[in-house]
């Protein structure tokens, strides 16, 4: 079941690509960008983390924490964050094998990735906006802005 806007959001503990628990709670009192990505080294993907760490990450204020997910294991983000310079944390679903990515609601079953699920959790653990693309469509990262804008 997917979450919709002013549910919570599903509580998890990820590793980031270093190893180190990464638990939504563990953000109260900040803005969190939680974005939901297939798989590390493709095309598209390597395109949307482009953009958020050449446009998007260093524009933000500080109350505001992106958090990238995929079903990839932390030695393939690792890898993937070094080659490419990422220094936001890109946490590992990968088990049991996309259980968050189930719990927002955007686990593709039949491919055992994540669809391109991005959620706006505001300061008190509430999703404030998402959006769900199918995986071969990139999202609008420039909108972003315009929602945390909106979102206090």
């Amino acid at each position: 079941m997917a979450v919709e806007v002013g549910e919570k959001a599903p509580e998890f503990e990820l590793q980031d690509q270093h190893g180190a628990p990464v638990r939504l709670s563990g953000l109260r009192g900040r803005r969190v960008v939680l974005m939901f990505y297939p798989l590390a080294f493709t095309g598209v993907c390597h395109g949307e983390l482009g953009v958020l760490r050449d446009e998007f990450v260093a524009s933000l204020p500080d109350d505001v924490q992106v958090l990238t997910v995929s079903v990839d294991s932390i030695f393939v983000h690792r890898a993937w964050a070094e080659q490419e310079r990422y220094a936001f944390p890109l946490l590992s679903d990968f088990w049991p094998h996309g259980e968050v990515a189930r719990a927002y609601g955007v686990l593709d079953e039949e491919r055992g990735v994540a669809l391109r699920g991005t959620f706006i959790i505001d300061a008190e653990g509430v999703v404030r906006w998402k959006a769900v693309n199918p995986i071969p469509l990139a999202r609008d990262i420039s909108e972003y802005h315009r929602v945390l804008a909106t979102i206090p």
